[in-house]
């Protein structure tokens, strides 16, 4: 089967299967939107064919009439004949398909069924396929609306590439981005992605040229790698901003306490995000995102700064709010800055960062020019309204030389008309402009984190290899001693066969100890009364070894210092692979999921990164006289522990939980190695 895509996305000639001459039909629809394009056109109607209307019995007779030339294949039929009509049009020479229908594998077992024909078709004759269930797929620039939303043939051809896993979604963003005053350089719907998946789509788009930032829309993700592989391959070399469904499905990741925080969408946009795409969290942000990276991109940076210069102080104080929230840093300007603009501005103006102007006059292109000059910023958000009398934003802005060597952006405000033409002078000279304060603070934060991501990929050095774990199953003083073999500090303890060696250890150890149930096949040792703590005296042990159990194997020991505790496990997701999850223990955590999520295996940097995730990071960070974590030891953890996982093919997962984080480094507290299930035994 061929990987190339462009008689799909750009064919010499496309024929509709299954036109119709009733306007309420989807061939009909389907006909009239093709009806622009300018390659050659056929259409498939073997009840009433009209060669003289253009309208043939086969496509093999329709690919007489057009001297061979139709790549692409629209079929407009019913689930049940689609597999006939896609070997008719590979049979005849065409090398894509668009299938529109329902009623495949979200139809139950018959639907399954009429599915796994479309791909034996696919599969044998080496035709691509797009579809089913998709309303279909547009490329501007080419007349080529394979769609039966007939507005979508008045979409302006541009730079932005619609990558959706729902036509419906394709449309949708695709009107807003140009509503936004941008266009398409081509729009698909996946639908169903019996053929044709995003990956494959993101793939051929790391080679267009006209396509300068994608957006990407995912449901769901049926081979996790390919996709990594595809978004950080297009990432290299163009913006992609990306929009994951599923926030509220918390589904059954996991039956551990690691893998029930890890829920599939999180884990889908810690993927995204490590494989170089900005992830955001709806369509208005992504269509801000797209409006500003498709314009100016900022170079690598490990913590760009922000200015901002406003004409009204009410709006700039919304930016500069929102830009605090998302942890965009606002320096303050330099001393030989605040006096350039002291000679351009009244004296009441506040001129440190953000810069407040007051109503702008003639020095506001200066202003501009002063303020993106100054070296600790590296992005500069201008706001203003659209005032006849006043400033003309579009020439100051571009008299301050802002555009891809300055990057910035710029809020207009006024009346629509106003700001519609302010707007396309703007964008005309490279300049993104945004409609609001919000929508500016959605570009902002898009335009940072794509600075950071490059900055953070510009730095990452090859991942270690590290030993495989011993064979299982392991209890938890074997998993602490492969722990230490890794390099990540344990508790000093002692493994006990009797009563007696549980005394002895007790003498040993000369202080509180922890006396815990020693057996590989307790996961869960608090829920069963297998867990005593701070036991100091023989009566308090034997009460603990009472409470545990005869006939049982312990281990006793050395209670930690206090601190903070984290939850740190690696485990193999079945989509993406092995994954790495970080949080602070306790149920908190895992109440309000408060994650960092990682595939591995992962460099000790990119590990290192991972707490900044968390929303209580501030715990790590020595609150109210706490430890404070040193990011290189927990990189190279969790560096060592993901890439043990990726060396044991026969373990599933790796938990410490906790992993205290002490005034004296870390150490693991627990821990449990699960090996994978041995595959059924047919009966």
């Amino acid at each position: 089967m061929t990987t190339d895509l462009t008689p799909l996305f750009a064919p010499e000639g496309v024929v509709v299967i299954g036109a119709s001459r009733q306007s309420g039909k989807l061939g009909a629809a389907m006909a009239r939107s093709l009806a622009a394009f300018p390659g050659a056109r056929a259409l498939v109607n073997s009840r009433r064919p009209d060669p003289g209307a253009g309208v043939y019995a086969s496509v093999a007779e329709a690919a007489t009439y057009t001297d061979g030339r139709l790549d692409l294949a629209v079929l407009c039929v019913p689930a049940t004949g689609s597999a006939d009509a896609l070997a008719e049009a590979a049979a005849a020479g065409c090398r894509a398909a668009l299938v529109c229908a329902g009623g495949f594998g979200e139809a139950g077992p018959e639907g399954e069924a009429h599915a796994d024909a479309l791909r034996r078709v696919a599969g044998e004759t080496g035709i691509r396929l797009l579809g089913p269930n998709t309303s279909g797929f547009f490329t501007p620039h080419l007349g080529l609306t394979a769609s039966f939303v007939p507005a979508a043939g008045q979409l302006p051809a541009g730079d932005i590439a619609v990558v959706a896993a729902s036509g419906g979604v394709n449309h949708a963003l695709s009107f807003d981005l140009v509503a936004a005053g941008n266009g398409i350089s081509l729009g698909v719907g996946i639908g169903a992605g019996l053929d044709v998946t995003a990956a494959d789509v993101l793939e051929h788009l790391a080679e267009d040229g006209r396509t300068t930032a994608v957006a990407l829309h995912l449901e769901t993700v049926p081979d996790g790698p390919r996709l990594v592989e595809a978004v950080r391959r297009v990432a290299a070399v163009k913006p992609v901003v990306a929009l994951v469904v599923g926030r509220s499905d918390v589904g059954d990741f996991a039956r551990s306490h690691t893998g029930a925080l890890a829920t599939s969408w999180r884990t889908t946009r810690a993927a995204l995000r490590q494989a170089g795409a900005v992830v955001v969290d709806d369509e208005r942000e992504m269509v801000d995102a797209l409006t500003a990276l498709s314009r100016v991109q900022l170079p690598p940076h490990k913590e760009p700064g922000l200015a901002i210069v406003t004409a009204q102080a009410g709006p700039g104080l919304l930016l500069a709010d929102r830009a605090g929230t998302d942890g965009v840093r606002m320096p303050e300007l330099a001393e030989a800055t605040q006096q350039t603009l002291a000679g351009l501005l009244p004296p009441l103006t506040y001129q440190r960062n953000p810069v407040d102007t007051g109503r702008p006059a003639e020095t506001f292109a200066r202003v501009l020019e002063a303020t993106a000059a100054d070296p600790d910023v590296d992005l500069l958000a201008v706001y203003a309204l659209t005032e006849p009398d006043s400033v003309d934003l579009a020439s100051a802005a571009q008299d301050a030389g802002l555009g891809a060597d300055s990057p910035a952006v710029v809020v207009v405000g006024g009346l629509p008309e106003d700001v519609a033409e302010q707007r396309a002078r703007l964008h005309k000279a490279g300049i993104p402009a945004l409609t609001g304060p919000a929508s500016a603070a959605n570009a902002v934060r898009a335009l940072v984190a794509h600075a950071r991501q490059r900055a953070f990929g510009a730095a990452v050095s090859a991942t270690t290899a590290a030993a495989p774990v011993p064979p299982g199953p392991l209890d938890e003083n074997a998993a602490k001693s492969f722990l230490t073999e890794l390099g990540i500090r344990t508790p000093v303890r002692v493994a006990c066969d009797s009563r007696a060696d549980a005394h002895y250890a007790l003498r040993l150890l000369e202080g509180p100890v922890a006396v815990k149930v020693l057996d590989a096949a307790i996961l869960h040792k608090t829920e069963i009364g297998g867990v005593h703590l701070g036991v100091r005296i023989p009566e308090e042990l034997d009460a603990a070894l009472d409470a545990i159990g005869s006939g049982r194997r312990y281990l006793v020991e050395a209670m930690a210092p206090p601190g903070v505790d984290l939850v740190l496990g690696v485990r193999r997701d079945p989509v993406f692979g092995p994954v790495v999850l970080a949080g602070l223990g306790g149920t908190a955590a895992e109440a309000l999921a408060d994650v960092a999520i990682r595939l591995a295996p992962l460099t000790a940097a990119e590990a290192a990164s991972m707490p900044d995730d968390l929303a209580a990071r501030a715990l790590l960070d020595g609150w109210r006289g706490g430890p404070v974590l040193d990011r290189a030891e927990f990189g190279r953890v969790v560096s060592a522990l993901a890439a043990a996982l990726a060396a044991s093919p026969d373990t599933a997962e790796i938990e410490i939980n906790p992993l205290r984080l002490t005034a004296d480094g870390l150490i693991a507290l627990d821990a449990v190695i699960v090996p994978t299930a041995p595959p059924a035994q047919d009966r």
